[in-house]
């Protein structure tokens, strides 16, 4: 067994077995020159900072093999049973579900400063033609002293380089007649700062990292008009042993205790969101970079309520809703103060990147959204006069009127925090209304019958759609690249990077497409005319699903012809209880007909889906590696054979 060097900042043990095989994959495939030199292969351990723990990192290097994002995602779908990949993750993370960054953050038993790392682990083995037996003699030096020991040429190097600084990596290979030969490279971490901002579609709304789990059974909501017969009955919480009548008693913290979980409950921050999978993809594709990524973005924030003020809270952690905060801090404020308290301790530490979509609550896309959906006369009259439902016109109003100004103030707060605005990625929406290339949804209850007053009604549908294609989206890109008049104080210097090719495949993608691959509980228990539940008050109270299977078999997370979230998607993965609303507008019980609508729609109805997130980083993903030039040619590998030395010079 070879020996263990010990310095505090650089340290070198052997890896256990199963990293060996990983190691080895890496050396095959960084020595694929053709050359048959020996090379030095290196590569960053669990290099995406967020995650404190290597095997949820391997679980997405593995995954991520030879795949997109889209593919790797398609992947770990089937592989978890749609379960999520994310269901266990999220409680190894680095940030908690407060929001809190953990200073220091233990990962791998070894306690790191997140926000600014001292030191990184790295793995480091000779790779290429090595012989049979061959002993390395490795030198490591950062500028304090070389470190050095022997091992067997044939077992890789765990190792921890100093932030900021060089490494020499040098080995002298000795394989007996066959001589010795020296190989030598540097080895430089870059770590990248990435901070996510935005609304929900940033977030991540609409795919909690573990789906609310359901029970067979029904529960009762009441409707608007409050008589006994406007009750009906949906799929109940899994868990819930509380009354599931209209007219047991309120038993919210009973409730609570089986919610959905997201990594911050607060703002329905989830690992599935597009942000989180650019961040996770850079780190999976390159092994000579760490990534320390801080997620700020917020389910319904607007530039002023948002991203410089705070905002309500959207939902709050299962364990603690008895305490849960009503506010949410702006996220250039959490950024600022972040950047501030880095820059103390790490004077050269810079936010490297920044992945921004936000500008949809600014013009009252839920409200269009309620507007397409809620049918019933007096639904329609309740939301139009709590200002949750807005027209085509008043969007149009707000997009010309102050989504520019709000705009503007956004780029000139965000210069000084990141410099260089290419370094600020806009990735726009994709249109969630198209299906089968480019024809809008055809409108009805399907998809949406899980309250009895959503229908999407046709016409206005296809008003919001026109909307969104023709306005809506190239407004966008005018105000991310100052075209089309859009007043910047430097159009060049003040452009931000803009990313929208992924806006092509979801026209095949929106909430009403199907296809004989989805899985067999949505072919069979989501009905295409919109007649999925029960209507009988009496039947419906023990099974409300009128195909006669379990709720609990629906699963969030298997590859779907759909990339955008219906409300039956929604209130099926989440079914989320709205405690970030006003007073005037918090439910009376958990059978009150608001809870009943909002539960359906809160938790990411009209949202894209996990695949949904992945195809936007496979597109921000190519985008963000030129900003950061990732591609730039790796450190040189030298080698050759060892000058014979003399014995007393050694």
């Amino acid at each position: 067994m070879a020996g263990i060097l010990s310095r505090s900042i650089l340290s070198i043990a052997l890896l256990a077995g199963a990293l060996v095989g990983i190691s080895t994959s890496l050396a095959e495939a960084q020595t694929a020159d053709g050359s048959g030199a020996l090379q030095i292969s290196w590569e960053v351990r669990n290099r995406f900072r967020l995650f404190r723990e290597e095997r949820d990192f391997l679980l997405h290097t593995d995954a991520g093999r030879g795949r997109s994002v889209l593919a790797a995602e398609q992947a770990l779908e089937l592989q978890s049973d749609g379960r999520g990949w994310a269901r266990n993750t999220v409680n190894r993370l680095c940030i908690d579900l407060a929001g809190h960054v953990s200073e220091p953050c233990s990962r791998e038993n070894v306690k790191e400063s997140y926000l600014t790392p001292i030191d990184h682990p790295v793995v480091v083995r000779l790779a290429g033609p090595v012989p049979v037996g061959a002993t390395c003699a490795w030198s490591f030096d950062d500028g304090d002293g070389p470190l050095v020991s022997t091992f067997d040429c044939a077992e890789p190097v765990n190792l921890r380089v100093r932030y900021g600084r060089t490494t020499a990596a040098t080995v002298d290979v000795s394989s007996g007649s066959d001589g010795s030969q020296r190989v030598s490279t540097e080895i430089a971490v870059r770590d990248i700062l990435v901070a996510g901002l935005g609304d929900s579609v940033a977030s991540g709304e609409g795919n909690p990292d573990r789906p609310v789990a359901l029970a067979d059974e029904g529960f009762c909501f009441r409707s608007y008009l409050g008589t006994a017969a406007a009750q009906y009955y949906r799929p109940s919480r899994a868990g819930y042993k509380g009354g599931r009548a209209c007219e047991a008693p309120d038993l919210l913290p009973v409730w609570q205790r089986q919610s959905a979980l997201w990594f911050n409950p607060a703002c329905h921050r989830s690992l599935y969101s597009y942000q989180t999978r650019t961040a996770l993809a850079l780190a999976v594709q390159y092994p000579h970079i760490a990534v320390t990524y801080l997620p700020l973005a917020c389910t319904g924030a607007t530039i002023a309520e948002g991203l410089f003020g705070s905002q309500r809270a959207r939902d709050c952690p299962p364990s603690k809703a008895a305490t849960c905060g009503g506010t949410v801090n702006g996220q250039l404020a959490e950024l600022r103060d972040a950047l501030t308290a880095a820059k103390r301790r790490q004077p050269d530490r810079k936010l490297d990147l920044v992945l921004l979509s936000v500008g949809a609550n600014d013009i009252y896309f839920s409200g269009l959204v309620a507007d397409v959906i809620v049918d019933t006369p007096t639904e329609r009259a309740l939301f139009r006069r709590s200002g949750l439902m807005a027209s085509v016109d008043d969007a149009r109003g707000a997009l010309t009127r102050d989504l520019p100004q709000g705009f503007a103030k956004l780029r000139e707060a965000l210069k000084p925090l990141v410099g260089d605005m290419s370094r600020v990625i806009y990735t726009s929406y994709a249109n969630p209304t198209l299906a089968q290339g480019g024809t809008p949804c055809p409108g009805g209850r399907a998809g949406f019958d899980i309250h009895p007053s959503f229908n999407a009604q046709p016409q206005r549908l296809a008003a919001v759609s026109n909307f969104v294609e023709s306005e809506f989206l190239p407004q966008l890109k005018a105000l991310a690249l100052c075209q089309s008049g859009i007043l910047c104080r430097n159009p060049r210097a003040d452009r931000m990077t803009f990313v929208d090719s992924h806006q092509a495949a979801f026209a095949s993608h929106g909430f009403c497409a199907r296809a004989e691959s989805d899985p067999e509980f949505d072919r069979q228990c989501f009905s295409a005319t919109g007649d999925s539940f029960d209507p009988d008050i009496v039947t419906s109270a023990s099974q409300p699903m009128l195909c006669g299977r379990s709720a609990g078999e629906f699963r969030a997370y298997l590859p779907r012809a759909r990339w955008i979230r219906d409300a039956n998607d929604s209130y099926f993965a989440a079914m989320t209880y709205p405690q970030g609303l006003p007073s005037s507008m918090q439910p009376n019980d958990i059978h009150d007909a608001t809870w009943g609508v909002l539960s359906a729609v809160y938790g990411g109805a009209v949202h894209p889906s996990a695949e949904g997130h992945a195809a936007m980083a496979d597109a921000a993903l190519p985008a963000a590696a030129a900003v950061l030039q990732l591609d730039a040619a790796v450190p040189d590998v030298t080698s050759g054979p060892i000058s014979p030395v003399p014995a007393d010079s050694r």
